[in-house]
């Protein structure tokens, strides 16, 4: 991928043999928000008779999520991350695509799952549904707007700072920040006294303490990728959040570097 972390498709077509049966993706990246290029990847693979797949988790609701467009035979998605019950999600699967059941036994979820349907979450992620299609729109331009506010003031009052992910091609309300110098676990702590919560990865990894392998993969030093923190805004952040944030964030950098022995040079 590039330094965006966007997938090299040439790099694609070559890995793909005869033996590739799927490709799997995601449609954005959980940590910096680059949004991938499913459409393409997808007509590259119906020319080679390979199945495709994308994680579309971490981008439904955020972004237009239509399978048509995407020209994919299986999608993911999750109630959790539209502010639904957590344990249920669902899978799209493309009418003529060979599929086969990964637990035996019964003929719950159209005989692919055996096993008792957790009916109460599949209700609750139905009306999360419904709700996010009333607010999408609203929600969208809200949190484009804040997190504009927040990268730019970041970039202002923060010298030595520096945004990894694409400028455009991304979740607006994901963004991801190395701070030279300093370990974002420092910068995580600080900010919870704050109580402000953010993370030094996506949610998955949380507790790994090895290098991110999304800031490894676009050519981060282990000490630039040691400093990121993500910043994830939502449905219920508001503007007095991004302010409070501007005011103490500035603030917490500069105190740590001043008591930090590690290298703040950019280069």
């Amino acid at each position: 991928m590039d330094e965006y972390g966007t997938v090299d498709l040439d790099f694609l077509k070559k890995a793909i043999t005869p033996q590739t049966a799927l490709i799997s993706i995601m449609l954005a990246n959980n940590e910096m928000g680059t949004i991938q290029p499913v459409e393409k990847i997808s007509k590259i693979e119906k020319e080679r008779g390979v199945r495709v797949h994308t994680y579309a988790v971490q981008a439904f609701g955020k972004i237009d999520v239509n399978v048509n467009k995407l020209g994919v035979d299986l999608l993911s998605i999750s109630a959790h991350k539209i502010y639904g019950p957590k344990g249920v999600g669902a899978l799209y699967i493309r009418k003529g695509t060979d599929i086969w059941p990964f637990i035996y036994g019964g003929y719950q979820e159209r005989e692919m799952r055996a096993g008792k349907e957790n009916t109460i979450g599949i209700v609750g992620f139905g009306e999360a549904v419904r709700v996010m299609t009333e607010k999408r729109d609203k929600d969208k331009k809200r949190i484009a707007k804040m997190a504009e506010q927040l990268k730019k003031g970041i970039e202002e009052k923060i010298p030595k700072v520096k945004f990894n992910g694409h400028e455009t091609n991304r979740m607006k309300g994901t963004l991801n920040f190395s701070f030279y110098g300093l370990e974002a676990e420092a910068i995580l702590l600080a900010l919870a006294t704050k109580e402000i919560y953010v993370s030094t990865g996506s949610a998955c990894s949380e507790g790994a303490e090895e290098v991110s392998h999304v800031l490894e993969a676009i050519g981060l030093r282990p000490e630039v990728a040691r400093s990121s923190i993500r910043m994830s805004l939502g449905r219920f952040n508001t503007e007095e959040d991004v302010k409070t944030v501007l005011e103490e964030l500035p603030e917490i950098v500069k105190r740590l570097r001043e008591i930090s022995a590690l290298d703040i040079d950019e280069d």
